[in-house]
């Protein structure tokens, strides 16, 4: 029988009141997709979760701190158990990025394990920036197409499936949130971007509407330069993706994309991207004047407020229950339910 409008309002209301006080600004005006959803979820996961990690390599290697970070914060986590049998998931720690040293592990696991082929690797979860890649090893084969893979951002091209794998944003520095007039439209780093979204910095860079700053800056300089400006510029895949500092000081995030669709934010799962960001397809730097400058000050304001509420999951505060390594924990906790992959589909 189908819930009623009224039932339906009496159980949000029922949940509402337990939720507390410090969590209902989540819910009152948030960023994402559905808050009653995300919050009841969240606080299952913390009470429920269960992670079992097959032998962690001793002098462990990454080839990104944000990597290194994620795996340290999991094995000090709370979320492990030693018995599988109580697992939601498991964790693989990689020996290295070899094809063949991936295999080998993934080969060894299905021989001393049940629970890989239990499920062919799908409730399993492991991290690389660089991806897997087109392989006809039927282990790397089934470890690309069914285990969750923990990316950075921007994951590499071709190696990202949007519905199972996952990208962990990048690690972000505290910043001072210095009060001042945003006399700038947009502001970008040009120190930190390369050369593929040249056209539109020359272009933008001579519109004196839009600050440029060519050189490095310290945090208390960068804080002013986001204080000043409305909205602050990224160009997807080029250069740093400093968005928690963005989101934080009210300078709304500009992502700028000439061909790429961008799949791949952090956290899409949880937040509504559109209502804290401006995405702008286009390597013509009047579009972008011209898609920033047709937001009225309403919606402006709006997605500051949202975005400021979005910073926290931004940050990597280890034992901050809201911060990134947590909320890629939920968005696994929210693929715990795996399907299982017939064989000859493989």
């Amino acid at each position: 029988m189908a819930i009623s409008t009224f039932s339906l309002l009496v159980s949000v209301f029922l949940f509402l009141s337990t939720i507390p006080s410090s969590e209902k600004v989540l819910v009152a005006a948030s960023p994402y997709h559905s808050p009653v959803v995300f919050l009841s979820n969240y606080r299952q996961m913390l009470g429920n979760f269960k992670i079992f990690v097959y032998e962690a390599h001793k002098n462990q290697t990454f080839s990104t701190k944000v990597e290194s970070l994620f795996h340290n914060y999991l094995l000090r986590s709370p979320f492990l158990t030693s018995d599988p049998n109580l697992a939601h998931l498991f964790y693989l720690s990689l020996p290295s990025q070899n094809p063949r040293s991936i295999a080998r592990l993934i080969r060894n696991l299905r021989q001393d394990f049940p629970f890989w082929n239990q499920t062919l690797g799908a409730d399993h979860f492991f991290l690389s920036c660089n991806g897997i890649g087109v392989e006809s090893d039927r282990n790397l084969v089934e470890l690309r197409k069914n285990s969750i893979l923990l990316s950075c951002f921007p994951a590499t091209e071709g190696k990202f499936i949007p519905h199972k794998d996952l990208t962990l944003p990048p690690i972000s520095r505290y910043l001072p949130s210095p009060t001042g007039n945003r006399k700038f439209l947009g502001f970008f780093h040009c120190e930190e971007v390369d050369n593929s979204a040249s056209s539109v910095l020359i272009e933008l860079g001579k519109d004196p509407d839009f600050l440029c700053e060519p050189k490095p800056l310290d945090s208390q300089t960068y804080a002013e330069k986001l204080a000043s400006s409305r909205y602050c510029l990224f160009f997807y895949g080029s250069g740093k993706f400093r968005v928690a500092e963005a989101l934080g000081s009210g300078c709304v995030p500009v992502m700028i994309a000439a061909e790429r669709s961008m799949v791949d934010l952090p956290f899409s799962d949880v937040l509504r991207w559109t209502d804290i960001g401006v995405f702008v397809h286009t390597d013509n730097g009047t579009k972008v004047k011209q898609a920033l400058e047709e937001i009225t000050g309403e919606r402006y304001r709006k997605m500051q407020e949202l975005g400021g509420q979005a910073s926290v999951h931004f940050r990597w505060d280890e034992g901050y229950e809201y911060d990134a390594f947590y909320t890629v924990l939920y968005q696994l906790w929210t693929r715990r339910h795996t399907i299982r992959y017939a064989r000859w589909k493989l």
